[in-house]
Order: structure tokens, then C-alpha cells, then sequence
């Protein structure tokens, strides 16, 4: 377009991608953003886990989660974002907001999972007295496992999506959302296509972290 303004080269955005690398900036926006994103999904990991099982067990605490998991998923990111900015730091929005994302896609997948368990191979280890851990480790883990690594899958990309979205509303200082604010302040397009393909790159790299770990944990759990 001869326009770097309006849509800049691909060489260009490499070009500018090489000289941002070896910058410390560079490394410590990745770290914060990284950090807290990882944060806010982990935990709604580990609270998915904790709560999806109680919720498949007993309907009460199913039918009390549910009004809350459905305001989440129908709320818009940027009206969340804005209000949570009211009673959070900027530097600690993202972890809230990629929890808000994450937990509902994990905890409906989880519950999906269980639900779904054969109802006659949870018989046959009840017949046989099967030891709880032994049951939830060569039954429900089998089970739940594929609609797990489903949910993981989405959850990622839209923690990323989501937390990337709330810093550049926040701006936390030394963030990668204030870079690509500043990016459309000045109007840098090589700029913001350069940090946008860290997120990108970021995204796909702890997805495939992520997804190894799991695999090491089925193989062991298998054992």
C-alpha cells in the first residue's frame, strides 16, 4: 500500500520484532504478562477442578453455580474489565480477568466429563470395592481427560485473548497491553503487528506447555 501507517510489511514488522528482542523492556513486559495471564488461569483451573466435581455430585451446588457461570459467559470482557478496575489494581486486572474467562469453559467441561462417565464401569467398581483413588484414577481420569485437554484448548486462547484486552484498557505500566496502547497513541503499526505476533507466539507456546504436562501426567497416571 506504500502506506506504513495503515498497514505496515511483514518484513517491516520483523525488522521491528528483531530490535525489540535484545531490549530488557521487551523481556519484562513479556514476564508481567505472562505471569499474571498463567496466574488467572491456573487458579481457575485448580477452582474448576474443585468445583466441578462437588457440582456433578450434588444438584444444590450445581443449580448455585449456574446463574453465576451463565452471567459470566453472557457479560461482555470490556464490562467486566471496567468494573473490576473500580475494585482491583490495574497490574492485578488481568489475572482476574482471564480467571472470569477460564473458569466457566473448564468448569462446564469437567462437569461435562463426569456426567458422561460410564454408569455401568462405575457399577462394576463399586461391586468390587474399588478404593477411591484407584476409581478416580483409572476411571474418572479416563473419562474426564479428553473434555479436559477440549477445554484447555479453548480456555487458552481466550485467557490470552482476554487478559491482553484488559491490560491495554488498564494500561498496567510495563505490561504488553500499555505497548500496544502506546502503539496506537503514536500510530506505530510496526508496532503493534510486532507485539501482537509476541501474543500470538506467547499463546501457542504455553498452549503446547500446557498440553506436554498433560501428557506426562496421563502417562504417568497410566503407569
Amino acid at each position: 500500500m506504500g502506506e506504513a501507517v495503515l498497514l505496515v510489511g511483514p518484513f517491516d514488522v520483523v525488522k521491528r520484532l528483531l530490535e525489540l528482542l535484545p531490549a530488557p523492556e521487551f523481556i519484562r513486559s513479556v514476564l508481567f504478562s505472562l505471569g499474571r495471564i498463567s496466574a488467572g488461569f491456573l487458579a481457575a483451573t485448580v477452582c474448576a477442578l474443585a468445583t466441578a466435581p462437588l457440582s456433578s455430585r450434588f444438584p444444590f451446588f450445581r443449580n448455585l453455580l449456574a446463574p453465576l457461570v451463565a452471567a459470566v459467559k453472557a457479560t461482555p470482557v470490556a464490562s467486566i474489565t471496567i468494573l473490576l478496575l473500580i475494585w482491583i489494581s490495574s497490574r492485578n486486572l488481568s489475572i482476574a480477568i482471564s480467571f472470569l474467562m477460564v473458569f466457566p469453559i473448564m468448569y462446564t467441561s469437567i462437569e461435562k466429563g463426569i456426567s458422561e462417565t460410564d454408569e455401568k464401569l462405575l457399577e462394576m467398581v463399586d461391586v468390587y470395592h474399588v478404593p477411591l483413588f484407584r476409581k478416580i484414577r483409572y476411571v474418572y481420569f479416563a473419562e474426564v481427560l479428553p473434555y479436559f485437554e477440549s477445554g484447555v484448548k479453548s480456555a487458552l486462547s481466550l485467557a490470552w485473548k482476554s487478559g491482553i484486552a484488559a491490560e491495554v484498557i488498564a494500561i498496567p505500566s510495563g505490561s504488553i497491553g500499555e505497548k500496544l496502547f502506546e502503539a496506537k497513541v503514536y500510530l506505530a503499526t510496526a508496532d503493534l503487528f510486532a507485539w501482537t505476533v509476541v501474543v500470538v507466539l506467547l499463546s501457542f507456546a504455553f498452549e503446547r506447555v500446557f498440553m506436554v504436562l498433560i501428557r506426562l501426567a496421563r502417562s504417568r497416571l497410566e503407569v
